[in-house]
């Protein structure tokens, strides 16, 4: 490479990406830790077709931000969010306006894999996302928080897979994703009856790691938490993301086989170096973003 190919090359790997316009969406990047919030309050958070696209701008801004080490994904007021919104649900048949049956049906499911996309985008996020929750968590609340590394609640928490009751089926990703959060049997049930789960409950067939008794001592909590997580090596926390994630969903043997790739890749690092440095030294590692 070249000398001025080097040098755009390392220009481009430093910029920072442009920060995504929101509406509904509140961001605050301080200490290494992101603070993404769910901001119609008003409707309690419903997911309008706005929020859909920050969320996935968002999520990719955050990706490729290097001040941002760890997410926490929230929401403001009384709820975390009731879901989808449903004028907008309604609205995605209505714009359906293709002649053909075939490629209306071809359209409608590149909606729905547009919707998918969205949530996915906190399991594409190369940083660890910690949702805090707390009310009602209902339908695509769900979907959006099994896509998380980790949750959190408050008591008064209620999570409900909302789309039996309204003579749909849950299709963009809580599915796919709650069993392999709480196991098939429970997932099931919660799926096939819509019944609420409190936020005890939660914590106690594993939907959550921990229940606060309020949303102050949760976000006190989950901030600690990830304010220790950013204080860890970058480079370390996306290869244990990206190695969870590829193990969730494949074989021990070729989880193994790929561990043994992406070490042999990114194991010498400076962070390595710096982390046994630090350790004999007795002080705190200095990672670098």
């Amino acid at each position: 490479m070249s000398a001025s190919a080097s040098a755009l090359a390392q220009a481009a790997g430093d910029a920072v990406p442009a920060r995504p316009e929101l509406t509904v969406l509140k961001l605050t990047v301080a200490d290494g830790v992101a603070e993404v919030e769910l901001d119609r309050p008003e409707k309690s958070n419903a997911m309008n077709r706005a929020m859909w696209i920050e969320l996935r701008a968002t999520m990719r801004y955050l990706d490729a931000l290097p001040a941002a080490r760890v997410v926490v994904l929230m929401g403001a007021g009384k709820n975390f969010t009731a879901g989808i919104d449903l004028e907008m649900l309604m609205s995605i048949g209505g714009r359906q306006t293709e002649r053909c049956p075939a490629r209306m049906r071809e359209n409608l499911r590149l909606s729905i894999l547009d919707l998918q996309d969205v949530i996915s985008s906190l399991e594409q996020c190369r940083k660890p996302v910690l949702a805090a929750i707390h009310g009602a968590c209902v339908g695509g609340g769900v979907d959006l928080v099994t896509a998380a590394d980790m949750r959190y609640c408050t008591s008064d928490a209620r999570f409900i897979v909302k789309e039996i009751d309204l003579g749909l089926v849950a299709d963009v990703g809580t599915l796919q994703r709650l069993p392999k959060v709480i196991g098939d049997g429970m997932a099931r049930e919660l799926a096939y009856t819509a019944r609420p789960v409190d936020g005890a409950e939660a914590k106690e067939i594993g939907l959550v790691n921990r229940c606060y008794p309020s949303r102050e001592a949760m976000l006190a909590g989950v901030r600690e938490i990830a304010r220790g997580m950013a204080a860890k090596s970058p480079l370390a926390m996306r290869g244990t993301k990206e190695m969870l994630k590829y193990t969730r969903d494949h074989s021990v043997s070729d989880s193994l086989n790929m561990m043994a790739i992406w070490n042999a890749a990114l194991l010498m690092s400076e962070d390595l170096n710096e982390a046994f440095a630090a350790s004999k030294e007795r002080r705190a590692a200095r990672f670098r973003d």
